[in-house]
């Protein structure tokens, strides 16, 4: 892999290698896909102070998340489908991040069941959860993590109602894949991915199946999750998680100081700032944009991670550098499985934290933690 040397590469790969609705669901946003754009492009507006002649020897870019020891201040956002960019992805990635050393975030709508990862890791990962309006599904979902012995819930707060994701409407997007002529096409373009398919666990969503009234079926599923998403939750529903939970809480898809301080004093052990990658509102900032502005108001209240366009060690070091405690990547280590399995996130990996610690010892540190404002120029 020594011709792959950023997630630009990877990503280059996975394009090739899985079809195109697959793809296109990861990379891609909502309406014009402005703010999925500016996610990226943002960071580049923060410009680092490179400092000279000091000692960079014996650098670490360690720290912890939740009080667990990270080997670099990132975890693998929950992720959708995951199962779909590689067989069995959830987990090749929670594999690929144990042995790494950053946490594994499984997303509700993945296709290996919390079962099957906690099967196949040997050290405890977070589950992801969406509140939807069947509620003894989702109460019996979080007592399945707990007994999975998952470490973490991530309690995503801004998916009530979906985005208008064009992509995935023109696509056709649907697991198993829908039978049409397209599908058929774009799937026959790639058939090393349906070699490794054949070896799935599953095809379906593995949290749900067999697990939701109605959603037993690939022909119901569809309707049950449009019927599902649920307009009418409030920060109210949150102590209704925590008490059925009660371990480590973290919200996710916080965009303004409001609702930091909301989150906060909703008992969030770390919240998220995130906009969903860019795919529900098109229009919003980018969330290094916000960054400050709730690091200034949540002031130590609970821990602030960062996700959304982090492509690189340096956008993750400019994140820290603006107040973020951590961050989270999705489609930078999604490129990575969709172009080479576990190896390939353990690659992206890889390259994000060799790309953190140079920029570190560019600008003059040795040490994450003494990673601030300063070396922003």
């Amino acid at each position: 892999m020594s011709d792959v040397t950023c997630i630009e590469d990877l990503r280059v790969l996975h394009e090739k290698r899985v079809p195109r609705m697959f793809y296109d669901y990861v990379d891609s946003g909502s309406w014009t896909e402005s703010t999925y754009r500016d996610n990226e492009s943002a960071f580049n507006k923060y410009k680092l102070k490179q400092r000279v002649m000091v000692d960079m020897d014996n650098r670490s870019i360690k720290t912890t998340m939740l009080g667990q020891e990270v080997s670099m201040p990132t975890a693998l956002a929950p992720v959708g489908l995951t199962g779909m960019q590689w067989v069995n992805g959830e987990i090749a990635a929670a594999k690929a991040a144990e042995k790494f050393g950053v946490p594994f975030s499984l997303s509700t709508m993945s296709i290996c069941s919390v079962e099957d990862v906690a099967e196949a890791a040997s050290k405890p990962f977070w589950f992801q959860l969406y509140i939807m309006k069947d509620r003894e599904f989702i109460k019996n979902l979080i007592l399945r993590a707990k007994a999975a012995q998952c470490s973490a819930l991530i309690l995503t707060a801004d998916l009530q109602i979906m985005g208008q994701r064009h992509k995935d409407i023109k696509n056709g997007l649907s697991v198993p894949p829908k039978i049409s002529f397209n599908s058929i096409a774009n799937i026959a373009m790639h058939p090393l991915w349906c070699l490794r398919m054949l070896g799935a666990k599953r095809y379906q969503f593995g949290n749900v199946i067999g697990y939701a009234t109605g959603a037993d079926s690939l022909t119901t599923l569809a309707q049950w999750s449009a019927e599902q998403l649920d307009p009418t939750v409030t920060w109210d529903d949150v102590k209704w998680v925590k008490d059925i939970w009660q371990g480590p809480l973290v919200i996710k898809g916080i965009m303004c100081a409001e609702d930091a301080l909301l989150a906060a004093n909703a008992g969030a052990d770390a919240i998220v700032v995130s906009n969903h990658g860019g795919r529900q509102l098109d229009g919003a900032p980018a969330t290094i944009d916000v960054l400050p502005e709730i690091v200034n108001a949540v002031k130590g209240k609970t821990e602030i991670w960062v996700d959304g366009g982090i492509r690189s060690g340096q956008d993750m070091f400019r994140a820290i550098a603006l107040g973020a405690d951590a961050t989270m990547v999705g489609r930078a280590y999604q490129h990575g499985l969709g172009a080479l399995g576990e190896a390939g996130v353990t690659r992206a990996l890889e390259l994000l934290a060799r790309e953190l610690d140079l920029t570190m010892a560019f600008c003059g540190l040795r040490d994450i933690h003494d990673v601030d404002q300063r070396v922003i120029l």
